[in-house]
């Protein structure tokens, strides 16, 4: 298990960032760097177990800052930049941090921050001024002032999608082996997907992600390169493929889609032949979508399931893929699906999806919260929907809270969402249930038009025809509607709830 004060020791000119602009860091200069950051949080009284948090765009400081932290044994919480200033608020004090650090394009949000965060010691600004903040660069000091190294760890947040977010907190690291999430994806980058020091690697996710942030620190612990986006564009990714031959890159399903509704002429005039493994994760791929992908950029494409709280996992190659389209792949731990009634369901009936095992966590400061995920067996659950097939193998279905219940029918939205998405005339699309007084509830779609598309009446009769002609009518929306831009995290996590509280005003809905 190596970090990046090995690499810089043992080879300190190696590239451990390209930054878009065409800067390089190498692992010498992020080393230190990060020494000095550590050194900052020292003389401002932070000791082994004390908070930090980030509210930070993707640039190269993120991980002066992150690397700072997990070397002198500090927790730290990258703040999703899409937050409510109070969401942000409300972190930076949950986490009980004592430590900000804030771009310097934030000005507002560094006001509201510097009015409620009373506990907050250190305020930073990255970047630029802010008025009450100090700069960054002017308060880095010499390395020799920093502690001795000792293991921190990430403490990330969730989306916030469904109420005010939540922490996954793990003990810190004792073995010197770094955290536990970058532990295993360290393995994973090295044993199953080749990575190796001459790789380069390329993810467009928000770094304040799990996926943006562990799996970068992951690769500089290999001491791969990391190209660092400031955020997804279709055409600059295959760009950047192109110009660092890059070999392992890692995607959601929404950015393979936006790569492949790229005229052809401009995806063909990119060479991606440098590429050696892409990696994706973080909602279920349309099958059509990944075969697509598969005839692009070969069969080089790697799946996997999981949450931050590490209980749940599942991983597929290309070729099992292949012959087991649509899964996820076999659980690395015994999966159990239950059906409403608390019965455990055989292969093939979808229910919600429970996992044996996994490591401790908890939801900080939330123990209802750590308790609502265990049924009484022990098993434990993400909230999503699926079934297991004869052979072992796992598929999602949605997540539980967005299931619709028509005439006594559940009817799961993904695979409406699935089929709409790829239809050439749109670029996103979202599917939930809306009240019916009848049924209870019926199936509607919102969706995303291409830049440049005539919507209205007869678009959407064209789109529910194209729906009914791939799946069963009454999976199939009965009503759509259109907006310019769907909300979307750039790490592409639908927020769905926010479309769909439109329609249930003063109406009672199952999910709340």
């Amino acid at each position: 298990m190596a970090n990046i004060a090995d690499h810089a020791d043992g080879d300190p000119d190696s590239t451990a960032l390209i930054v878009a602009d065409g800067r390089t860091i190498s692992y010498g200069e992020l080393f230190g760097r990060s020494r000095r950051v550590a050194a900052l949080l020292h003389r401002a009284g932070l000791r082994r177990g004390d908070g930090v948090a980030l509210v930070l765009p993707n640039r190269p400081e993120f991980f002066e800052i992150t690397w700072g932290c997990q070397l002198s044994g500090l927790y730290y919480s990258a703040v999703n930049t899409h937050f409510t200033p109070d969401d942000v608020a409300y972190v930076i004090g949950d986490s009980d941090a004592k430590a900000v650090f804030i771009d310097a394009s934030m000005a507002e949000l560094g006001s509201h921050i510097l009015a409620t965060s009373d506990g907050v010691d250190v305020h930073i600004s990255v970047g630029g001024v802010l008025p009450g903040w100090r700069l960054y660069d002017d308060t880095l000091t010499e390395s020799d002032a920093a502690p001795p190294i000792s293991d921190g760890s990430e403490m990330l947040y969730s989306s916030g999608t469904t109420g005010r977010p939540k922490a996954v907190r793990r003990p810190l690291p004792e073995d010197g082996q770094g955290s536990w999430a970058q532990k295993v994806l360290e393995y994973s980058l090295a044993k199953r997907y080749d990575m190796t020091p001459s790789s380069v690697y390329l993810s467009p996710a928000p770094l304040y992600h799990a996926a943006g942030i562990n799996y970068t620190m992951a690769v500089h612990r290999v001491g791969a390169s990391s190209i660092l986006m400031p955020k997804f564009d279709a055409e600059t990714v295959l760009r950047l493929i192109e110009e660092h031959r890059v070999t392992h890159a890692q995607f959601v399903p929404t950015m393979f889609v936006r790569m492949l509704k790229l005229p052809e002429d401009v995806r063909d005039k990119y060479d991606v032949s440098s590429l050696q493994c892409v990696i994706h994760a973080a909602a279920p791929c349309p099958i059509d979508v990944k075969q697509r992908m598969m005839e692009w950029f070969g069969p080089i494409i790697h799946e996997y399931y999981g949450g931050t709280e590490g209980f749940a996992g599942t991983i597929i190659g290309p070729q099992e893929w292949l012959a087991h389209p649509g899964s996820v792949g076999k659980p690395f731990s015994p999966v159990h699906v239950m059906g409403e009634d608390g019965a455990e369901l055989p292969a093939g009936e979808p229910g919600e999806l429970f996992f044996e095992g996994g490591p401790a966590f908890e939801y900080f400061k939330d123990a209802a919260k750590t308790a609502s995920v265990s049924n009484d067996r022990g098993w434990r659950s993400l909230g999503d929907m699926g079934y297991v097939d004869e052979d072992g193998y796992m598929y999602l279905t949605d997540r539980s809270t967005f299931m619709i219940v028509s005439g006594g029918v559940n009817i799961y939205p993904q695979e409406a969402e699935n089929v709409l998405v790829m239809h050439p005339k749109l670029v996103d699309a979202a599917v939930f249930g809306v009240p019916n007084d009848e049924y209870g509830e019926e199936v509607k779609a919102v969706v995303q038009p291409v830049d440049g598309v005539e919507t209205g009446p007869a678009l959407e009769v064209e789109l529910i025809d194209y729906c009914r002609a791939n799946l069963a009518t009454y999976k199939c929306p009965r009503t759509i509607e259109f907006d310019a831009e769907l909300p979307r995290d750039p790490n592409g996590k639908l927020y769905k709830r926010r479309i769909r509280e439109r329609y249930w005003q003063g109406r009672p809905s199952r999910i709340v």
